[in-house]
């Protein structure tokens, strides 16, 4: 070992006796990746640094290189005692190390002697996890694991992914989210807050890791359909990463949780002793953009051109803002316009398999007309346009929007907001969905309002009357935020619609026939979208990216899934089907001269499929 041959005896075992820890090589972490990759002494690992994944960081913890075969030195990072590395989330193995890393890493006596594989460690923490009834004790068990065990937790993430993505994320993460101040443990992320105002560069310089490839960023203003959180929406960020993660297989070190904390409104929280950010109302204006500007402006600065800044939760104006403001300057994506976008075009495309009909031949009725549901009409007028090739505000008349004073057209002009104008056509007033739907007779209803129970029985009856299987995707999370429950869509279209929401439902049996619910989780997009960003060294985001998204989502439903009522593949596979959707983006990249990756792999889904992250417990010598 590196520390037996460069430390007498005497000298180790008193280090170790009090316990000692420290970073012996935390310089060449911050400052030398070079020493880190040919120090071959320190790492146990034999690397051709010529097929470092870029786009881009150099793998420094051999996470993406090392196969649970080849060897490992955990001494690397910071551990020089036992206990410490037992308390390493990252190289901690718990009753897993064998009798061989015991002797080697000073864990004699620390853990009891069974040896336990990470099969059976995974079995064990699923059963201790069902057990808990109550949704919120599961996704605590789950954020505890991974601050002990980070390996087991993807393990478990991805080999459970059905069963467990409900927990981390939607809808258990909002209730998390409200609760966050009671529940707040240990910091999982940034918290960058108007106290830091101009010492932001210095903040992003506290993370411990260096070389970052995704941030997920929110303000918390307009966490899922539960309104403002405040610092508490980092539940979010954390989750969102957690699945980047699992699902995408992009590395847990090169992922970055941040809450930008400028107060909140919620008198409830300010109230509240346990709130754990700011006790404020929102600054707005001229100040908002410009602390926002300064973060943006340090987070290039400090990770460089390549690093994906994904905007999350964010209030309607300050989403478009923000990202109208840097999407040609920086490498942003908002989910909630973009990437909600690319998994509801998907859906579509994939259901018209099943309505027949080119996508130019459909009518779509929105309700809701805020980040959601404008960033998902655009992206199909676009593919409309393109399909068509048409004018891109020719394309728009085929979509048509209502918000709370009704469907939007043009006599409303002065009153709309400037996201909403695009989608003013000339039409006479309509007050009610129901009325909408009678004078427009769209075949395709899309809801993404965050109004719980608004696709009522007059609403799915008149879908019904106008459509032989009428379209009807309920995306609002959290659940109990959805438009209509999937019993409501299949019982009152009688067995006839095509149905998907953005939060899950169990199948449904109707007259005999057992319908399962798709989900537009936006889950199936973001993952593998940003892995194709980060594979091909992309400096920005093109909506065409977004479509290559879509089309490669909609190209793995299956015709077993299509005789289900699905639009959607199962999340099961959702590893293979982020490799296809990274490669695809990847391939659009460089189409577009976008991506700084070169030259260009042969093969992008065998790239994408390498440079996975993989949970497997690594071997120490």
């Amino acid at each position: 070992m590196y520390l037996q041959k460069h430390i007498s005896g005497g000298i180790l075992r008193a280090l170790l006796s009090t316990n000692f820890s420290f970073s012996l090589f935390q310089l060449s972490r911050v400052d030398s990746k070079r020493h880190l990759m040919e120090s071959t002494d320190i790492r146990g690992l034999h690397v051709d640094t010529s097929s470092t994944v870029e786009g881009g960081v150099e793998d420094a913890y051999g996470e993406d290189y090392a196969t649970e075969d080849q060897l490992v030195t955990p001494w690397t990072v910071s551990i020089a005692s036992g206990c410490a590395l037992l308390r390493d989330p990252r190289h901690n193995k718990g009753l897993a190390f064998t009798e061989k890393e015991r002797d080697a890493h000073y864990l004699r006596g620390l853990l009891p002697p069974s040896i336990m594989s990470q099969e059976l460690q995974e079995k064990r923490i699923m059963q201790s996890i069902r057990q808990c009834q109550i949704p919120l004790q599961q996704y605590m068990a789950l954020m505890d694991l991974e601050e002990r065990n980070e390996r087991l937790f993807y393990k478990l993430l991805i080999d459970h992914v059905e069963e467990l993505l409900p927990v981390v994320y939607t809808p258990t993460v909002g209730e998390a989210c409200q609760k966050y101040g009671s529940i707040f443990r240990r910091p999982q992320g940034l918290y960058i807050s108007l106290k830091e105002r101009g010492k932001i560069l210095e903040v992003l310089k506290n993370w411990h890791e260096k070389s970052i490839q995704v941030i997920v960023v929110t303000d918390g203003q307009r966490i899922l359909g539960l309104g403002d959180l405040g610092c508490q929406g980092m539940g979010i960020p954390v989750g969102k990463l957690a699945l980047y993660t699992a699902l995408g297989g992009v590395r847990p070190s090169a992922c970055l949780p941040i809450t930008i904390d400028v107060g909140t409104n919620n008198e409830e929280l300010l109230q509240d002793e346990f709130y754990i950010g700011l006790r404020q109302k929102r600054v707005v204006g001229q100040e908002y953009k410009d602390f926002f500007h300064e973060f943006v402006t340090a987070v290039k600065q400090n990770y460089g051109e390549k690093v994906l800044i994904q905007f999350e939760d964010f209030a309607n104006h300050n989403a478009f803002d923000l990202l109208a403001r840097y999407r040609s300057t920086h490498l942003v994506f908002n989910d909630d316009i973009q990437g909600t976008a690319a998994v509801v075009l998907a859906g579509v495309v994939a259901a018209l398999k099943l309505v027949d009909g080119t996508l130019p031949e459909h009518n779509f009725l929105f309700f809701g007309a805020g980040e959601a549901g404008t960033g998902i009409a655009e992206l199909i007028a676009f593919e409309i346009s393109k399909q068509a090739n048409a004018p891109l505000e020719e394309a728009r008349k085929k979509i048509w929007l209502v918000d709370s004073k009704g469907l939007i057209v043009n006599s409303r002009m002065d009153s709309l907001q400037s996201f909403k104008k695009p989608w003013a056509h000339e039409h006479e007033p309509v007050k009610n969905l129901v009325d909408a739907i009678k004078a427009l007779k769209p075949t395709v209803l899309i809801g993404s309002a965050g109004i719980g129970q608004t696709f009522t029985q007059e609403v799915i009856e008149s879908m019904a009357s106008i459509n032989e299987k009428p379209v009807i995707l309920a995306l609002s999370n959290p659940t109990t935020q959805s438009e209509c429950t999937a019993e409501q869509a299949y019982t009152w279209s009688k067995g006839h619609a095509i149905f998907a929401s953005g939060s899950p439902f169990d199948p449904v049996e109707y007259n005999g026939k057992v319908y399962v619910p798709g989900q537009a989780n936006n889950a199936y997009i973001f993952p593998g979208f940003g892995l194709g960003l980060v594979i091909s060294g992309a400096i920005r985001v093109h909506d065409e990216m977004l479509l290559a998204a879509a089309e490669a989502l909609a190209q793995q439903v299956t015709q077993e899934n299509y005789d289900k009522g699905l639009i959607y593949p199962p999340f099961s596979n959702i590893r293979e089907i982020s490799a296809h959707i990274a490669s695809n983006v990847a391939a659009k990249a460089y189409e577009l001269g976008l991506a700084t990756q070169l030259p260009r792999p042969k093969d992008l889904m065998k790239y994408a499929k390498s440079c996975m992250y993989s949970p497997i417990y690594r071997s120490y010598r």
